[in-house]
This record gives C-alpha cells, sequence and structure tokens, in this order.
C-alpha cells in the first residue's frame, strides 16, 4: 500500500500525519514551542526551531509507521503546510537565515505602514494585490528591516515563508507556493498570478528578493537530499510538494474547493474563508490564490489576530484553581471546569462584553493599536462570566468578518464549518451557532491543516482523482443548531460590540501611545 505524509508548522507547534490513499491515519507526531514576543506587539519565531520540529515530527511518524509494518519505501511523497509567515525568513546567499521571521502576529510596522499611506498609490497597491494596508502584511515588515535592520537589508538574498524555507532545506530547490506569495499584501499581482514589479517598485523592494520561481500548492518542489535520508527513515529523492499557508490547508482539509463553501479556523488565531473568483480589498478581508485549483480560485478571509489565545490567556492569568485542580483529573483538562461553570451563565454573560484586541486586531478593524477590554463588569460577575464573554467575544469577531466577507462572496453555504482547537469545546461550538446564526458542523478526526498536507501530497503524485480530491478525507459531524431566543440575545450584543470600538478607538491609541 502507498501513503503519504502531511505537515502542518504552526504558530505553537508543528504536526505530522503520515497516512494511506484514503486518509486513514497511521501515524501522528507533534513538537511544541513558543513564538518569541520580546516586546509589545511583537512576535518572531528563528526559522531552525520550525526545521528542528519538521524533521523530528517526520521522523516520528515514519518510526511509527515502522512499527506498523509500512515501509520507507511505501511513503511517496510529503507535504508542508505552514503559518503565514509575516515578512518572510531572510536568508543571505547560502539560504542561511539573518534574522527571525516577524510572523503574522507581529504588528511592529506601524509607522511602515503611514509611510505607505503617504508615499505610496494605496487604491494602486489595492487594486494590483487585492490586499490593503496594515502591519499584518509582509511587505510592510520587510519595510520595518529595510528601515531599523539595514545591516540585515544588505546581506538579504531573499525572503522565503516558513514552508519555502524548510523545502529548501530537505531539496535545495526553491520555489514559493502561490498562496503564501499572495498572502505577503502589496508585492503580488492577484491577477496575473506572479510577483508585482509595479508593486515592489512603488515600495522600494528589489524584485530580486522574490524568488523566482512561483509554484502551486499541489506542484513536487524537489526530491529529498540525500543528508537528510537517514535521520528521517525515507528514501533520498521521496517528492516534497509546496503546500501553503495553514488556514487555506486547513479549509482544503475540510473539502471547500467550490464557491460558496466557508469555514472558520479557530486555533490561536482565528480565519474565517470562502472560495470566490474575485477579490476586492475594500472589503477588509486577506485574500490570496487558493491551495487547490489556484489559477481561478482565490481564499478570501478575515482574520482575528487572537481568538484561542485570548482564552489560553484567560486561562493562565485567572483560573489558577481550575489547573490545579485539572491536575487531579484524568484528562487534565481545565478546560472542562471553566466550560462547566460558564455553561450555567447566560447568554450574554450577563451584560459583559469582551473585545479580544489583544494583539491589536486584524479584519475588518485592521488597528494595531486596539486593545482588548472587558465593558460592563459589576460585583455580580463571577470567572466563570468573564470566560464566557471571552468565548462570545471571539464568536463576534467571527461574525464580524462574515458580515465584510458577504459583501463580496458570490454566495455562501447556509451551513458554517469550524476547525481548530475551537471545535474541541461544545459550548463554544453552540455559542457561534448562536451568534451567527448558522448550523455549525466539525471536522471529525482532529487533523486540519496537516491532513489537508496529506492531501496535496496525495494528489501530486497521482495518488488521488481530483475529483477525490475535492471532497476531501475527512468526515463532517454536526456539532450545534442556533437557538432563535439566544440569538435574538446575541443580536443585540453584537450591535454593542460593534459600537465599542468606534467608541473606545481614541482611548485605547492614547494608552497604545503612552
Amino acid at each position: 500500500m502507498d501513503y503519504v505524509i502531511g505537515i502542518d508548522i504552526g504558530t505553537q507547534s508543528t504536526k505530522a500525519l503520515l497516512v494511506d490513499t484514503s486518509g486513514a491515519i497511521v501515524a501522528q507526531h507533534s513538537s511544541a514551542y513558543h513564538p518569541d514576543t520580546p516586546k509589545p506587539l511583537w512576535a518572531e519565531q528563528w526559522p531552525s526551531v520550525w526545521f528542528d520540529a519538521v524533521t523530528a515530527c517526520i521522523a516520528g511518524v515514519v518510526a511509527k509507521a515502522r512499527e506498523r509494518g509500512v515501509a520507507a519505501s511505501d511513503v511517496k511523497s510529503l507535504c508542508v503546510s505552514s503559518l503565514y509567515g509575516g515578512s518572510g525568513i531572510p536568508v543571505d546567499e547560502n539560504m542561511e537565515p539573518l534574522y527571525p521571521c516577524l510572523i503574522w502576529m507581529d504588528r511592529r510596522a506601524t509607522a511602515e505602514v503611514d509611510w505607505v499611506r503617504e508615499n505610496v498609490d494605496v487604491k494602486r497597491l489595492e487594486t494590483i494585490t487585492g490586499n490593503g494596508i496594515d502591519s499584518y502584511y509582509g511587505f510592510t515588515k520587510m519595510l520595518w528591516l529595510r528601515e531599523h535592520r539595514p545591516d540585515v537589508w544588505q546581506k538579504t538574498r531573499y525572503f522565503l515563508p516558513p514552508n519555502a524555507f524548510v523545502i529548501q532545506r530537505l531539496t535545495g530547490e526553491l520555489a514559493v507556493d502561490h498562496s503564501s506569495a499572495g498572502n505577503l499584501g502589496g508585492v503580488y499581482d492577484v491577477a496575473r498570478r506572479a510577483w508585482s514589479e509595479e508593486a515592489l517598485g512603488m515600495l522600494g523592494i528589489p524584485a530580486s528578493m522574490m524568488p523566482q520561481r512561483l509554484v502551486e500548492s499541489s506542484d513536487v518542489v524537489g526530491g529529498l537530499l540525500p543528508q537528510w535520508a537517514d535521520g528521517l527513515g525515507l528514501p533520498a529523492g521521496t517528492p516534497i510538494v509546496a503546500g501553503g499557508v495553514d488556514a487555506a490547508v486547513a479549509t482544503f482539509a475540510a473539502g471547500v474547493t467550490k464557491a460558496g463553501h466557508h469555514v472558520a479556523m479557530i486555533g490561536t488565531s482565528m480565519c474565517w474563508g470562502y472560495i470566490n473568483q474575485t477579490v476586492d480589498a475594500s472589503h477588509g478581508l486577506v485574500s490570496m490564490p487558493h491551495v487547490y485549483n489556484g489559477r481561478h480560485d482565490l481564499y478570501v478571509f478575515g482574520g482575528a489576530s487572537t481568538a484561542g489565545q485570548c482564552v489560553a490567556w484567560y486561562r493562565d492569568q485567572f483560573c489558577q484553581g481550575e489547573i490545579a485542580a485539572a491536575k487531579t483529573m484524568p484528562d487534565g483538562d481545565p478546560h472542562r471546569l471553566l466550560e462547566e461553570a460558564a455553561s450555567k451563565v447566560a447568554a450574554g454573560s450577563d451584560g459583559v462584553v469582551f473585545l479580544p484586541y489583544l494583539m491589536g486586531e486584524r479584519s475588518p478593524v485592521w488597528d494595531a493599536r486596539a486593545s482588548g477590554t472587558f465593558v460592563g463588569l459589576s460585583l455580580f460577575h463571577t470567572r466563570a462570566t468573564l470566560y464566557r464573554a471571552v468565548l462570545e467575544g471571539v464568536a463576534f469577531a467571527l461574525k464580524h468578518n462574515m458580515e465584510a466577507g458577504r459583501r463580496g462572496a458570490q454566495s455562501l453555504d447556509d451551513r458554517l464549518i469550524v476547525v481548530g482547537g475551537a471545535a474541541h469545546s461544545d459550548l463554544w461550538m453552540q455559542i457561534i451557532a448562536d451568534v451567527t446564526g448558522y448550523p455549525v458542523l466539525s471536522i471529525e478526526q482532529d487533523v486540519e491543516a496537516a491532513m489537508g498536507a496529506a492531501l496535496l501530497a496525495a494528489l501530486a503524485v497521482g495518488l488521488v482523482a481530483r475529483e477525490v480530491a475535492e471532497g476531501g478525507w475527512v468526515t463532517l459531524v454536526e456539532r450545534a443548531q442556533p437557538d432563535s431566543e439566544r440569538q435574538r440575545v446575541y443580536g443585540e450584543r453584537f450591535g454593542v460590540y460593534l459600537d465599542l470600538y468606534p467608541a473606545l478607538k481614541g482611548l485605547m491609541h492614547r494608552l497604545r501611545d503612552v
């Protein structure tokens, strides 16, 4: 039997799956880490952390599969998906990193955003790229490096997305997939599916810093170099497939390949996206070529900077009692205790509303200086109230993006698929159904982007037909139906949510400036 490996480089961990050609999981392995946050609004990672995690995960799944009778020669390909790498990794002539990668979460380039707005034809840039201007985008982070680290800038040969960097190390071949190129924002011509010399010229970024070879996410970039073969347990020459941005790959894993399909990926951050053929930057969302049929289809998404990270922050800072109590439980999960208490709080959190802007906010707010806020607190409220308010706040951010997305989507299906860590929570799934008004489904298998990468790996070497790839390997299960009374409550609360940011924006900025 034939097998493939799917790898997903995430913000806080890398995961790998080894599956057969029907998508059945034979082995899994993961490796955890954390991004560096040396200053407020900074988030970066040394690429060696990612590479070491990828190689450990590949070796791990191969070893586990070998115990189950899978020979190394039975593994026909592997594919690498990754987090949006922001600026990309600045590398020198020898492909050695010169500086940490400024990842999607990093919002340090606020002055560079101002420079672009003052010195560049923004409307023209948006028309070319289909994307707006914000410190989220990679091109503004590149400009930060140019301004603040000229020593790095002068030595930089290329900027490489995380998956492209890892693949180059493994194969010796340099290529960037179209989804990663498009997500850089202001340097990619979305209509031509090519780097934009016009946009690069306006920004003062040398076109030579963009790798010349652009490929589809299902293209083979090269074969595994002999120097890695023994350590990974794979034959030299094993095909390695380009992959793409994790949100789009997770969306592909859920079988989202047609206009109207839409998925929310809620992990560290939140990305809600749909498939379209056209894009208009004025809607405030992000666009890139999809990882499937990318010459024709675009993946258009809205994103919250923090989603699951808000929950983790609240848990770690305010719920030490639950964390300690969970250590005596079989599953060791404090969220079970927190959700049990929060489920007893009425929809609307007894008048508390949370803005989940703990690292500024992406779409459709686009404000690096926005900040998180609890509004409506009284002596009546408890930690359970606030925990529920955090879950509701992220659901409101999701709906905010969905409302913006409806203005540009050809159509949206009458159901919402949710993938990522949030799908582990029955309470959160119900809140999302009640806030958005959509029946919520999730993937039965807990795999998402890694499974999408595996499917791309199989597609690339002809192990699955395109009609199989379009349906995906995963099974969707219904999780929650919206409740009409709770929908009414959340409709009123969502109006408050929308009004809070404009009312508080000036104060948020004053506090950030101080």
